[in-house]
Order: C-alpha cells, then sequence, then structure tokens
C-alpha cells in the first residue's frame, strides 16, 4: 500500500476513520490472557483480524509491547497473566558496559515472533494498513539504563547515554525494516520517555536518533508514526515536529488542539483519548461524550485522525470501546448533515 497516497487520502476525507491504540482488549474476544499470547504470532494475528472484524478502524495495529527489544537486549521482563510485560532493572551503568553491549540478532526474545505477527496479519488482513511498533531510542536505552537513572545520566554522563542511543537506534532500523519485510505498511515509534525531558536534552537525546531512524526506514510505501504520551510534549513539540515522520500520536496529557497548531498540514496527527480514565474507567456516556468534544475542538484541522491518547488496557470494557466508535461515526454523520 502506497502508505503516502494514504495519508492524502486520509487528511482530504471528509469523513474519517479512527485509529485507536486498539490491540490488546482482543484477548477478550480470544478469551486468553494476555501471557498466553505474547508468545503467541498465531493468536495476535487472530486478535489483530478479530479487532479488524469488529471495528471500522482505518488501521490494524499490532501489539505495544514496549519491553521487546529491551528483551532482545538481555533486560530480564516481568509477565502477569493479563499485563502487558514490563521491564525489571537495568543492565547498564558504566561506560563500559555501554561500550560492551552487543546489538541482539532478528529474533532474538520475542522480536521473531512480533515480525512472524505481522506476516500472518497481513495474511488475514487486506482492507486497511496494518503497522507494527517498535520502541524509540531514548525509550529503549532509558530500559537499559533505568528508566529513572537515564535523565541524570544525561547530565552525568552524557558519551555513555550516547553510546547506548546509538546501538538501540541501530537496532531499531533492523528491526523496524524486518517487520516492513514481513509486510507491514508502517510502525508505530513510541517515545513515550522523551516526553519527561527538557527541550534541549529531547533535541540532544531523541529527535537526532529518531530522525536517523525515519530516515532509515519511511519511504512512500511505508509511514512512521512518532508516539509521545508525555506531560513535556508542548514545550517539545517544535523539535519533534521536524522529525519527518509521515504521522504523530500523542497522549492524553497534552490539549490536542493546541498540538496541532504545531503539525505540519499535510502530516497526520492523532490522539488523544485518555486510555485508562475513558476506555478502562469511563462509561459508554462518558466516552461517548469526550470523543464528540474532542472531534468537535479539532475540527478545523483535516489532518486530525482522532485515537486513543495511549494503548488501550487489555481488559477495557468493550462497551466503551464501541461507545467510542458510535461516537465517531455520530460527529461525522452530524457534521455531513450540517454542512
Amino acid at each position: 500500500m502506497n502508505m503516502k497516497i494514504w495519508t492524502e487520502q486520509m487528511i482530504a476525507a471528509p469523513v474519517k476513520k479512527a485509529m485507536p491504540l486498539l490491540s490488546f482488549p482482543s484477548v477478550q474476544l480470544l478469551k486468553k490472557e494476555v501471557r498466553e499470547i505474547i508468545f503467541d504470532s498465531t493468536l495476535q494475528a487472530q486478535g489483530m483480524k478479530l479487532i479488524a472484524d469488529l471495528t471500522n478502524a482505518c488501521a490494524s495495529l499490532s501489539y505495544m509491547d514496549l519491553s521487546v527489544e529491551a528483551e532482545a537486549f538481555g533486560s530480564q521482563i516481568r509477565y502477569g497473566n493479563n499485563e502487558v510485560p514490563t521491564v525489571v532493572g537495568h543492565i547498564v551503568e558504566t561506560m563500559e558496559q555501554a561500550e560492551a553491549l552487543a546489538v541482539p540478532q532478528l529474533g532474538a526474545g520475542r522480536t521473531g515472533i512480533c515480525i512472524d505477527t505481522i506476516q500472518k496479519a497481513v495474511e488475514l488482513i487486506s482492507d486497511r494498513p496494518v503497522f507494527g511498533n517498535a520502541i524509540g531510542p531514548f525509550s529503549l536505552a532509558g530500559r537499559l539504563l533505568d528508566v529513572s537513572e537515564a535523565m541524570v545520566y544525561c547530565f552525568e554522563e552524557p558519551d555513555m547515554v550516547h553510546t547506548v542511543l546509538s546501538k538501540a537506534a541501530e537496532f531499531s532500523v533492523r528491526y523496524i525494516k524486518a517487520l516492513k519485510a514481513a509486510g507491514a505498511d508502517g510502525v508505530i515509534l513510541a517515545e513515550p520517555l522523551a516526553g519527561v525531558l527538557s527541550a534541549k536534552l529531547n533535541a540532544e537525546f531523541s529527535v537526532p536518533y529518531v530522525r536517523r531512524i525515519v530516515e532509515q526506514v519511511q519511504s512512500d510505501e511505508f509511514m512512521v508514526i512518532y508516539h509521545n504520551c508525555g506531560n513535556e510534549v508542548p514545550r517539545l513539540i517544535g523539535d519533534i515536529a521536524t522529525c519527518g515522520a509521515m504521522g504523530y500520536h500523542f497522549g492524553n496529557a497534552v490539549d490536542m488542539a493546541q498540538i496541532l497548531k504545531h503539525i505540519p498540514e499535510n502530516v497526520l496527527a492523532f490522539g488523544n483519548i485518555d486510555p485508562t480514565g475513558q476506555f478502562n474507567n469511563g462509561t459508554p456516556g462518558s466516552i461517548r461524550n469526550a470523543t464528540l468534544d474532542l472531534l468537535e475542538a479539532c475540527r478545523a484541522y483535516p489532518n486530525f485522525v482522532i485515537s486513543s491518547g495511549c494503548d488501550i488496557p487489555p481488559l477495557a470494557s468493550w462497551r466503551n470501546i464501541h461507545a467510542f466508535f458510535h461516537a465517531v461515526s455520530e460527529f461525522y454523520t452530524e457534521m455531513r448533515l450540517t454542512a
């Protein structure tokens, strides 16, 4: 699929389909636990197909698991029955360890499973783009260095951080190219840890490495969507918007209408209904109101596509998920009637 044309068509379309970060709630449809599906590419592809059949989302998304690449590098992972896996501890705290850190082979950890998932999913889903997921360079480096210490290291051990970042970016390029070769039409590059950096640190330790990845993997046939759900995005948006991605996705910590002022009109911008407060803990009525309010606030921006602010939790209510899609349809139906 030519994603440049797809992007242009999305922007030009008077009626738009939503693209929530919706994958893990498929465990409810599959009647499986998260722990079961993360090791099974067939189940993951089947889950993506079930969601595609059940919703009119404009794209099918694979599972946003930000522990996958860190595991490939050798990090310890905590698995819960119905929780998305998380990284435990860190594996780099000295320059010597950073220099010795080996860039993994493709297939290490669960990267092979994720690549296989895409290959199987594109055989099942042909009516919309299929996107893979990858963690951003600073967010990966933070998991290798320790998330709580990563910012401190930016001040005290910048060369060590850059060494780890270079290896993280190198692996990201290889991994994303493998997802592309497996049939993915694009990738969501999740860089949430950069959302806690100052503008100066983000410009040094995240943006150049994101840009390096985008330049090496993005093409007319394959798009990168940069995701950041951090609180500091409004202060970082000027630099973030220079990364060159075809799309940008933001979390519910920011005012989406204000963020849209900084996104080029030929670039898609996605966001940002609260995944926890609304999809997981809200009601059909509350999520309807939040969805309609956001669509109205962003009405002036043709490049806006409504989404969740981040990955929707595995056990989020499907009543709420359906209410979200119904509200999107309601808004555009009403807009057509009043045009």
